[in-house]
């Protein structure tokens, strides 16, 4: 399989860079590389600096490269166009001057790419995994939140050549499998692709696998996750925050939970894909010191599983 296995900071609690507890960035760096994979994505925006010969330099000396940057905010509000193009702009610039990841063949487009993920909702971020009771967007506001993607996805591949990739995330306006159909419908695939994430299609309530194999014609980019099963159970009877889930273990090494990593591994030959596949283990930031052992377990795991 022409696959790549990279990793990302959030399997050290890196995900809201306001969090006193995080990690320094050129750790994860050194982690990432002691359990063997050759890449891993920026992290949210603010978190690497952006220094591109700073960065470069830590790269190069770790035999690194960045698969992607991040877009993790609010996608709805019109107020925010102009932030969310700023925050396109610069991490676009930054990676596209970094170290290149390499580009294997079959695959569509060539890495770093922008994931893009709705963020930063009370309302939903309660109802993450409850598609029954998350109140859905009015016409208006989708239609605000499409704008924002394709205002995003435009400026990244007219001014740097980047691929957009839409990320359904829990807790976020695109979730459940009517949202993710809808964008699909409304944000065309040469405009954006998808990123699906088997964790998070499964906390919304989908099968990983079938997922991944509706959209296959829009899947330029992947992330693996695990579930504690016993742990999930629990979280969905509570009023509960993705991220304090999170932070109670919902997220497992690949291995460990509910996923079907080889029959997700025999689907991915049949379709073809190839590139890059991102693990991700969110976590608090405070329980960081077991990030490297459970990087290097999934690492491991897929190894063996013919990854």
């Amino acid at each position: 399989m022409s696959i790549t296995i990279t990793t990302a900071p959030c399997c050290w609690g890196v995900d809201d860079v306001k969090n006193p507890n995080l990690p320094p960035w050129e750790r994860v760096f050194n982690q990432a590389a002691a359990a063997g994979y050759g890449g891993l994505e920026l992290g949210p925006y603010g978190y690497v600096p952006l220094d591109e010969a700073r960065v470069s330099d830590a790269l190069r000396a770790r035999g690194l490269f960045i698969v992607a940057g991040t877009i993790f905010d609010d996608l709805v509000s019109p107020a925010n166009r102009d932030s969310l193009l700023k925050q396109t702009d610069e991490i676009c610039a930054l990676i596209t001057r970094l170290p290149r990841p390499p580009q294997a063949e079959g695959q569509r487009f060539p890495a770093p790419y922008l994931t893009v993920m709705d963020w930063g909702h009370d309302e939903r971020d309660y109802a993450a995994g409850h598609s029954d009771r998350a109140p859905r967007l009015s016409d208006e506001a989708w239609g605000h939140m499409v704008a924002n993607i394709r205002a995003i996805a435009d400026l990244a591949r007219t001014r740097y050549g980047v691929r957009a990739v839409i990320h359904p995330h829990a807790g976020g306006y695109i979730e459940f499998a009517d949202e993710i159909a809808r964008v699909a419908a409304d944000v065309p695939r040469d405009v954006a692709g998808f990123c699906l994430d088997t964790g998070h299609t499964y906390y919304a309530g989908m099968d990983p696998a079938k997922t991944l194999e509706r959209y296959a014609d829009r899947l330029d980019y992947v992330h693996f996750k695990d579930i504690d099963r016993a742990v999930f159970d629990r979280v969905m009877g509570e009023r509960i925050r993705f991220f304090e889930a999170c932070a109670q273990g919902v997220m497992c090494p690949i291995g460990r939970g509910v996923i079907d990593y080889p029959a997700i591994r025999a689907l991915l030959a049949r379709l073809g894909y190839a590139g890059f596949i991102t693990v991700e283990q969110e976590r608090d930031p405070r329980n960081a010191g077991g990030s490297l052992a459970d990087v290097k377990a999934s690492r491991d795991y897929l190894t063996s599983a013919g990854f």
